[in-house]
């Protein structure tokens, strides 16, 4: 008993310097890690450099950085790193092969950084979900919905489908069906529309907004409004403009008919 208590005292004074010193070097690297991050971030803000890269730079510098302190700290304490760096390969491979679905985000990420479908601050439709762009991280691309929820999605997932970037062009138009009666003027109808489209300070004047017949339906004949506008205009345009054309309508007597049906009763 005397030589298992002497045999774990040598080994508490032969390693217990290098455990406290392992285990404050940790503390101090990833406290010092936090700090190249904010470094990093405000470096890049300064040089302009895309919002699209910052998060993912940061990321990546973190994920690297993190590795080789673990690495310096397991040979302080006592680990020969190369055999270390021999069973972490090993291991790497053990785990790439069961962090498949990872690995796919990573590299979905990566591509997403070279071809730039989207960028942060843009508003996307993908996986059934629309929101705008919030950040690119190294696995993931994080959405903020209008009703302002977070939806966290894979990269692999949206670099290998269908994206719709709707403000990569910085504007939109907006697409509204008027229906007028039958008995209204159509002529008429087209141009208290168009002259009430001109008032609105948010709708473009170029590309002109179009009005045409788009159908003749049952109960009304419809009208087809397509004004364009400022992405960030879009809602603005989209409600304020048909409560405005409605008001317009109404001023010259011209009426949106609800549903209705003609009866004929025949006496047999």
């Amino acid at each position: 008993m005397e030589e298992y208590i002497s045999q774990i005292l040598n080994l508490a004074i032969e390693y217990a310097p290098k455990l406290a010193l392992a285990i404050v070097t940790l503390i101090l690297g990833l406290w010092a890690i936090k700090l190249v991050e904010k470094i990093l971030e405000k470096t890049l803000i300064a040089s302009k450099t895309d919002k699209t890269l910052i998060p993912f730079l940061k990321s990546l510098t973190s994920w690297i950085l993190k590795i080789l302190l673990f690495i310096s700290v397991a040979s302080m304490v006592g680990i020969a790193t190369t055999s270390f760096v021999a069973v972490l390969g090993a291991a790497g491979l053990a785990v790439g092969l069961a962090l498949q679905g990872s690995l796919s985000n990573f590299a979905g990420g990566v591509l997403l950084l070279i071809f730039r479908p989207y960028k942060i601050g843009d508003l996307i439709e993908t996986q059934g979900h629309v929101g705008k762009v919030k950040e690119i991280q190294i696995f993931n691309t994080i959405l903020t919905t209008y009703q302002n929820k977070t939806i966290i999605i894979p990269n692999s997932v949206i670099s290998s489908n269908s994206i719709t970037n709707i403000s990569g062009n910085g504007t939109l138009r907006v697409d509204m069906e008027i229906g007028i009666s039958y008995e209204s003027d159509i002529d008429k109808a087209k141009e208290v529309i168009l002259n009430t489209v001109a008032k609105n300070e948010n709708v473009l004047k170029d590309p002109q907004c179009i009005v045409g017949v788009n159908a003749l339906a049952d109960s009304s004949v419809n009208l087809l409004v397509l004004p364009w506008c400022n992405t960030e205009n879009y809602w603005d345009v989209y409600f304020g403009l048909r409560e405005e054309i409605k008001k317009a309508l109404d001023a010259n007597n011209i009426t949106i008919p609800f549903p209705q049906r003609d009866v004929h009763i025949i006496n047999s």
